[in-house]
């Protein structure tokens, strides 16, 4: 652990939802079971697997130690959180949660919950995708498809976004997405979609074309989404809702999908996509193997002068209804 205790004695008081130790990374051996969080006021410590009790003691101890040295006489907030043969438990070490928890990431406001669940309302490792889409968003019209709270979305209306559509099966997420609006003070511009995305291509395509889409669906959630079947499924669709020169971030965080998995089901659903670029993930999730981490891959349609190839139906020439599948939020 002591790679991790080192992190804790040189931390500051940080501003921002952030990642402060990354051990799921392999860059520091012993420690690829831990991983450190802050959503200010709270700290959050995830074990995946099974903590000791004199483990716990020892991260307690140098959490307050250093906490005393950054934020003299003020309370230490922190949350564990266990991930063992895929449940979780998660408990209030020390102090308390607000409520409601607001959070920041370079001047946008999140509602998050850090007391349940694994997924806490805003996916720190996407903060560069979201900057990416703040600083390209200007006057476009976004797709924001396994929109999660929507966190997207208000990056998207920071960056000049025209209009933004969410859409999230979940109406929870979606709810909390809305709020997140109201948060940052955007009562305009985006609307907000509860529906199982396979079953709203109609719809879709209707409020495009799209100057960009945002694709971030979970990796596998059986019977809902599983990466391997359903994001060909998808991908076929976007020629058709992007605008020339549109362009389109896929998503994807599956260790065991690399990069070659996304650029060879759209070469061979959506060929005439073209790929740019991946981004660069933050460096507070670096990895020692970069293809084992989030993958944020960007396309863009062909412009106005480029052939445009004809709206493919489905594999088997079924007729769009038959391509119904359920979705769970993504992110």
């Amino acid at each position: 652990m002591q790679a991790l205790l080192d992190t804790i004695a040189r931390m500051v008081m940080p501003t921002d939802a952030q990642r402060l130790f990354h051990g799921r990374g392999g860059l520091h051996p012993g420690c690829e079971a831990w991983t450190l969080d802050t959503y200010p006021p709270v700290w959050v410590l995830t074990r995946f697997g099974e903590a000791s009790d004199d483990e716990l003691a020892t991260v307690s101890a140098a959490l307050a130690a250093r906490h005393g040295q950054i934020a003299p006489g003020e309370p230490l907030n922190w949350v564990f959180q266990s991930r063992h043969e895929g449940r979780s438990e998660t408990r209030l070490m020390a102090g308390s949660v607000p409520e409601p928890h607001v959070v920041t990431e370079r001047g946008a406001r999140y509602l998050v919950h850090v007391l349940k669940g694994q997924n806490h309302g805003l996916f720190l490792d996407m903060a560069e995708g979201r900057q990416w889409v703040r600083e390209h968003a200007a006057g476009a019209k976004v797709l924001n498809l396994f929109a999660y709270t929507c966190a997207f979305s208000v990056a998207a209306l920071q960056g000049g976004a025209k209009q933004v559509v969410n859409v999230d099966m979940s109406a929870g997420a979606i709810a909390i997405g809305q709020q997140n609006h109201a948060l940052n003070g955007l009562q305009a511009g985006a609307s907000f979609l509860a529906h199982d995305i396979f079953k709203t291509w109609g719809k879709l395509t209707r409020s495009g074309p799209y100057h960009l889409i945002v694709v971030d669906p979970p990796s596998y959630q059986k019977g809902s989404f599983v990466a391997t079947k359903d994001y060909a499924r998808l991908m076929r669709r976007l020629p058709d809702l992007l605008r020339p020169d549109g362009e389109v971030l896929l998503c994807l965080n599956a260790p065991e999908l690399d990069t070659a998995f996304l650029q060879d089901q759209m070469h061979e659903a959506a060929p005439e996509l073209i790929f740019v670029e991946r981004l660069p993930n933050p460096v507070s999730f670096a990895d020692v193997s970069p293809e084992r981490a989030l993958k944020v891959l960007r396309y863009r349609a062909p412009g106005l002068d480029a052939p445009r190839a004809q709206t493919r139906g489905l594999p088997d020439g079924q007729p769009e209804q038959a391509e119904q599948a359920p979705q769970a939020p993504g992110g």
